[in-house]
């Protein structure tokens, strides 16, 4: 072969290369951590499994009582469970560890908060979340288990409202 009929090799080669590259790119990028399996216990006493969670959209919040943020949010989380829950969704808010046990059982039973409120008593859950400690933290997870979004800070609520329908519908 003359190096001319050779001459198309090179740029194959290149293409093939950068191909490679871009899914390898794609798929490392597009990679969702999933959530982790744990067992919370509702400050009802209620054991939320995994198991009762599986196949179904998730928020789990981590929040505290002392939190100023996380108290000016939690009107708009009630909002927005209320406005997804007949679609599936689950919502489970996570006191921290250093909230004592009676001021989030209070502040869940005056405020009326229509999801389940669990308590970190350990901090364990944290800890398996990344090791979350700004609140409010929120994740979203998907019905295949694995995390589409965490949200450090009060979320914003159109974009959040948009990931759930999307989710939720999916």
């Amino acid at each position: 072969m003359s190096d001319t009929s050779r001459a198309w090799i090179k740029p194959v080669i290149a293409a093939v290369a950068i191909a490679v590259i871009g899914f390898g790119g794609y798929t490392v990028l597009n990679k969702r951590e999933v959530a982790p399996e744990l067992t919370f216990v509702s400050i009802k006493g209620e054991k939320i499994t995994p198991a009762s969670l599986k196949g179904k959209v998730v928020m789990v919040n981590f929040w505290a009582t002392s939190c100023t943020t996380c108290v000016a949010e939690m009107p708009k989380m009630v909002d927005t469970y209320n406005k997804f829950k007949a679609e599936g969704l689950e919502f489970v808010a996570v006191a921290m560890n250093y909230d004592p046990a009676n001021y989030v059982i209070n502040y869940a039973e005056t405020r009326q908060l229509p999801f389940k409120v669990a308590l970190d008593a350990d901090g364990s859950a944290a800890k398996a979340y990344g090791n979350v400690s700004m609140t409010p933290t929120t994740f979203v997870i998907g019905k295949d288990g694995k995390i589409l979004k965490r949200y450090l800070g009060e979320p914003d609520f159109p974009a959040l409202h948009k990931l759930l329908e999307q989710a939720l519908r999916g």
